[in-house]
């Protein structure tokens, strides 16, 4: 009995021990800044970082000269189509945490722990804007032609495609709104890959400012002050 109780000891005191190295990595690697990288054309494109203190979504013009978003994520999947929406808000994040958990309350322990542990399947959220208010849970940024169309092919590999090459759009009634919609996605969302994480390598592929790693919105942010 009293090796037992050694054994289990020792167990919770390496899992207390692997949650606090996590969070210490987690603090550390997320203070550490990739500056933006240099550019020698004018800015041509803007874009914005949104939170809404959780989880961070990557927003873009609905449609410029380089690509039309709304031809792969139609109005259509909306409730309400409207096509005048002139801005984008795409965030990519655990199917089941999406689909099945509208609030912290309602979040079941199956899929907490399969998000946790990268056993579940993810999505991507899409939500249309009429504009775009900037305060301290939106940010703008500036990208050059290069930098967006590098944007749009990170953005783009995230979602699953069907054998036509056309974006897998989720049928569900879990959305959040009147513009939004659910997107089947590439990837797999974890304990050290989150939607933050995600929002944070958008930035990194496209040469802007943003955490070493980060699974938090608040240390991305915290960049753009």
């Amino acid at each position: 009995m009293i090796k037992l109780f050694k054994i289990l000891w020792k167990l919770i005191i390496t899992f207390i021990g692997l949650i606090l190295l996590y969070l210490l990595f987690a603090y550390l690697l997320s203070r550490i800044t990739i500056s933006k990288e240099k550019t020698y054309t004018k800015p041509e494109v803007v874009i914005h970082i949104k939170t809404n203190g959780v989880h961070t979504d990557i927003v873009m013009p609905t449609k410029n000269e380089y690509i039309d978003w709304s031809k792969q994520l139609k109005f259509a999947d909306t409730k309400i189509p409207d096509t005048t929406q002139t801005y984008l808000g795409l965030g990519w994040g655990d199917k089941g945490f999406y689909l099945e958990t509208p609030t912290w309350a309602e979040l079941k322990p199956k899929v907490a722990f399969n998000a946790t542990f990268g056993l579940g399947t993810t999505a991507i959220h899409a939500t249309y804007y009429s504009e775009m208010i900037e305060n301290e849970s939106c940010k703008k940024i500036l990208l050059t032609k290069e930098q967006y169309l590098r944007l749009i092919a990170f953005i783009s590999k995230s979602f699953k495609k069907d054998k036509n090459g056309n974006f897998i759009n989720i049928k569900t009634n879990a959305n959040y709104g009147n513009t939004d919609a659910f997107y089947e996605a590439n990837g797999t969302y974890s304990l050290f890959y989150t939607c933050n994480t995600w929002a944070n390598s958008a930035l990194k592929n496209c040469g802007q400012t943003c955490c070493l790693w980060t699974v938090h919105d608040k240390a991305i942010f915290k960049k753009y002050k």
